[in-house]
């Protein structure tokens, strides 16, 4: 049986961001691009293990990416089936590590405010607690990454669509621990240039953690 406080990490990156017109994954924010800075977050936290999950443009994100993909707690998978919704995703990356870890944490790739420290809260808070499902909450609303026990695998594997786990959330109120997160900068996406402008301002701030 694994340790309870062995979580692995999943980005989900494989969409085609067709809201925003071009990859996200690739746009320049700061000295990096969009994904990486999830990505460094990722690789900063207590996350036992990080699976990157891309699709759209995938060779060009692992170009764009170098060295760090080769990084010995990142296992990178290539969703063929992204065009059938973010659940193909998810499912891709749990098939990594469904059988070593207790729990696994989703995170999106277009949340560069997002910090390791945030990421390390939500682990703590979950492991300390009797919950199946981990959810950060922001002045009343909740938002990601999330963190699911291995209780909740098989139906996870069972999702279709582009909806993601949030039915599973719904459905199992008496399963989640909600975590009060101080910081609304960690909940950003980036779904148009309005949000991309207003996070290339935000990046001459110092940010804490």
């Amino acid at each position: 049986m694994p340790h309870k406080k062995q979580t692995a990490g999943v980005i989900l990156a494989a969409g085609m961001s067709l809201r925003f017109g071009q990859p996200k994954q690739l746009l320049e924010l700061g000295h990096k691009n969009l994904l990486e800075w999830v990505l460094d977050a990722a690789l900063a936290s207590r996350l036992a293990k990080v699976v990157l999950v891309l699709g759209h443009e995938h060779q060009k994100i692992l170009q764009a990416l170098g060295d760090k993909t080769s990084l010995p707690r990142l296992e990178i998978v290539v969703n063929r089936r992204y065009q059938d919704g973010q659940s193909r995703s998810l499912q891709a990356g749990l098939s990594i590590v469904h059988k070593t870890f207790y729990s696994v944490m989703f995170l999106l790739g277009d949340q560069p405010r997002l910090r390791s420290d945030i990421i390390d809260h939500l682990l703590e808070s979950f492991w300390n607690s009797g919950k199946n499902i981990c959810v950060p909450v922001c002045r009343g609303k909740r938002g990601n990454p999330t963190i699911f026990s291995r209780a909740l695998y098989g139906e996870l594997m069972a999702l279709e669509g582009d909806i993601g786990a949030r039915n599973i959330i719904l459905e199992n109120p008496e399963q989640v621990l909600s975590v009060e997160v101080e910081d609304p900068l960690g909940f950003v996406d980036i779904d148009s240039q309005e949000d991309l402008a207003g996070l290339q301002k935000l990046l001459s701030k110092p940010t804490p953690g």
